[in-house]
């Protein structure tokens, strides 16, 4: 064979079917792993919202610790703000000083995909030394959400 001969020779080029559908196979299982873990993320996301419904509970307890005022921090009333996310149905501060202070904030359900109503956010507060010290239980803990 002579140069003008190999020349004239063309290359084939692209990709034949056997990679393409090791392409296509890598996408899929990249996928599939991929979704359940972005579904869980959006999940939790929406649930910082009853997380964040806490706060004004527990800052309300805290001043009254600290303050004293009112004397039974029980007494707090809950405010109308507190459950203003569509995500929160209520928001409940209960408990004494002794046993600690509990607010218990609980979540619509079917409002965020992911997110029951039996998903409770629980925070129990101890008090010592005119601090208070807060625990998260309840149905978000066993969901993996809080």
């Amino acid at each position: 064979m002579n140069m003008n001969q190999l020349n004239n020779v063309k290359k084939q080029g692209g990709f034949t079917l056997i990679e393409l559908m090791i392409v296509v196979a890598i996408i899929g299982i990249l996928a599939m792993i991929a979704l359940p873990a972005y579904q869980t993320y959006t999940a939790k996301a929406g649930y910082s919202e009853v997380v964040s419904a806490a706060g004004p509970a527990k800052t309300a307890v805290e001043v009254c610790v600290q303050t004293g005022i009112p004397a039974d921090c029980s007494t707090i009333a809950a405010q109308a703000g507190w459950a203003a996310s569509p995500l929160v149905n209520t928001v409940a501060l209960g408990g004494s000083a002794a046993a600690g202070y509990t607010i218990t904030v609980t979540p619509n359900a079917g409002v965020r995909s992911g997110v029951t109503a039996a998903e409770t956010y629980v925070a129990t507060g101890t008090v010592a030394n005119g601090t208070v010290t807060w625990v998260v239980t309840g149905g978000c803990t066993t969901a993996n959400l809080c």
